[in-house]
């Protein structure tokens, strides 16, 4: 075993930890050496978004120590940045096991270093934590969770005042705070439980009211109150608020998928607890058409993702991916602004850089500003910030399922983005027609843009080095072409320079620095490439487009975009 990692095994079989890990130390030692390297190999980053990881001992894990040490980090620069003011802060957490215990641990400490700790009574959505933290006027915020990873993890995410996760500069000095915690001897886990206050079905209400108030058509929903819902939290916190939300806004005929309705973090009846996935939203497809439903929606385990599946053209349940759900709420709330005559001038929306250019078109064609941020809904919050008072945002949505709708709260929210996709659903059915149909009218009138996500995992301690390599090749051998079509723009984020590859051109990108490399093609194709900030993955997102002249042509347009984006994919050698 390397001694650096000896070294650390043995601090923590000496030190001030409990029997129960130094006995799990000594097993992973007689039986399973390997895992124990894994877990003691590093420290586990404290990264721009907190902590996420396997749940276990050690340094690299998830456990009550890690949780600790981060939390008492975090207490002491929340103490610096405000010395002579009353600090507080609110505490979530979701459905996975342990979650509890680490917000509990979590607000120990933050009352231990006397700081006021607003605890959730139970299981809450991550939207309600950032909302809760700007209707308390908390200075900030952490929820327990690993949002939609396997159930092995993890993870704690830490919030400033404005409802957002933390972006610069308090990210970096929150980092290096929580890096100067080397010891739990400098850990205060107790003291000061008086500060610990539990917030319960008083800001639920709150929350509902404000969501509510989101409701654009409340008219139509009442005329179409029986739209068909399927609705699936999968083992997770949407439970606690989306059904009553959607009777809130007058749905009558809500089914709840029962095998996944009750909160449980070995999410049994899935691998990936994701909406993302096909298989996790399986048990709810076959509830929607056992009962001919008109929409399903599924949320992660922290709700702040929505998926959903709809009837296509055939009368085949099919399930849009985060893009396409993208562009139909974009478009509904620009058209409904527009239509009940309350758009304004300053109105904005805000996508990230790998969310679908469609949306882009939309805003441009509707005379609204669309702005674009880097990857991580933080940036959407962060501009959210900057432009208020000035400009009106509207709604905020990235291609990983992820939407805001008004402004507040500073994070995504699946529970708010549920009932206005049932609104919406409702709206289209009012008028005869499915969602699926507005979409494909949506490509009639402003293009067919359809999108790929592929994701290449890079386990364990080879693996960062070796996602580093892919992306220094791609960066050092940019292709003069691919699949054909010449790249004519280059955009690299690290470098913050984006580039003409036909005249040589530069010029500076106007945003944070971020490892994300884009390649714009001749054609109109648009590859980006960057690593996961949350997984060991690298991801690649492939988006093509073309004209649709009418539905009919839909299938066969469809079916050749499919093949240039395999032929990007095999061009790349990424298949």
């Amino acid at each position: 075993m390397d001694t650096t990692v000896q070294e650390r095994v043995n601090m923590w079989l000496n030190g001030l930890f409990d029997e129960a890990t130094k006995e799990e130390i000594r097993r992973l030692q007689a039986e399973n050496p390997e895992e124990l390297t894994e877990a003691f190999y590093r420290n586990l980053e404290f990264g721009t978004g907190g902590l996420r990881g396997i749940m276990g001992v050690g340094t690299n894990r998830i456990n009550k120590y890690t949780v600790g040490m981060a939390t008492q980090g975090y207490a002491n620069y929340l103490k610096k940045t405000y010395p002579d003011e009353e600090i507080s802060i609110a505490i979530a957490h979701d459905s996975r096991n342990n979650s509890r215990g680490f917000a509990e641990i979590t607000a120990h400490v933050m009352a231990a270093n006397g700081i006021r700790a607003f605890l959730f009574e139970s299981l809450r959505p991550t939207p309600e934590l950032s909302f809760a933290i700007r209707n308390l006027g908390c200075k900030g915020g952490v929820v327990c969770t690993a949002s939609h990873n396997p159930k092995e993890y993890n993870g704690y995410k830490a919030y400033w005042n404005d409802g957002g996760q933390l972006v610069p500069p308090h990210d970096k000095n929150v980092i290096a705070e929580v890096d100067k915690i080397t010891s739990v001897e400098e850990v205060q886990w107790s003291g000061g439980e008086e500060l610990i206050q539990s917030l319960g079905k008083d800001m639920d209400e709150a929350y509902w009211r404000m969501a509510k108030d989101l409701s654009v058509y409340p008219d139509i929903i009442a005329r179409q109150h029986d739209l068909r819902i399927v609705y699936t939290p999968i083992h997770g916190t949407g439970i606690m608020l989306v059904p009553e939300l959607l009777r809130r806004y007058g749905f009558t005929n809500i089914t709840i998928v029962e095998e996944q309705s009750r909160p449980d973090g070995n999410f049994p009846t899935v691998v990936y607890p994701n909406p993302e996935e096909s298989e996790a939203m399986s048990i709810g497809l076959k509830k929607a058409r056992e009962t001919n439903a008109d929409i399903l929606l599924g949320t992660d385990p922290d709700a702040d993702r929505v998926g959903i599946a709809v009837k296509d053209h055939k009368g085949s349940w099919v399930l849009l991916n985060g893009n396409q759900t993208a562009v139909l709420a974009f478009s509904y709330l620009i058209e409904a602004r527009k239509a009940k005559g309350i758009a304004k001038p300053t109105d904005m929306v805000v996508k990230t850089i790998v969310t679908t250019d469609m949306i882009n078109r939309v805003a441009a064609e509707n005379q609204v500003t669309c702005y674009d941020v880097l990857t991580g809904f933080k940036w959407i919050a962060e501009l959210i910030k900057e432009k208020e008072g000035a400009e009106d945002y509207i709604i905020g949505g990235e291609e990983s399922y992820g939407m805001l709708v008004g402004s507040k709260l500073r994070d995504k929210d699946a529970v708010s983005a549920v009932a206005i996709i049932c609104e919406m659903a409702a709206y289209e059915k009012d008028k005869g027609r499915s969602l699926f149909e507005k979409l494909i009218d949506l490509y009639v009138q402003y293009g067919y843009y359809k999108e790929k996500l592929i994701s290449i995992t890079k386990k364990g301690m080879r693996g960062q080095e070796e996602i580093a390599e892919m992306m220094d090749s791609f960066r050092k051998n940019t292709p003069g072409s691919i699949n054909g079509s010449p790249v004519v723009q280059l955009l690299d984020y690290e470098l913050r320079k984006g580039k003409n590859m036909i005249t040589g051109e530069e010029w500076d990108i106007k945003l944070p620095k971020s490892n994300v490399l884009q390649f714009l093609l001749e054609d109109g194709s648009k590859i980006s490439a960057r690593p996961s900030g949350t997984e060991p993955k690298i991801k690649f997102y492939f988006s093509v487009n073309a004209s649709l002249e009418n539905a009919a042509e839909f299938d066969k347009v469809s079916s050749s975009l499919d093949r240039r984006i395999e032929d990007i994919i095999v061009d790349l050698k990424l298949k």
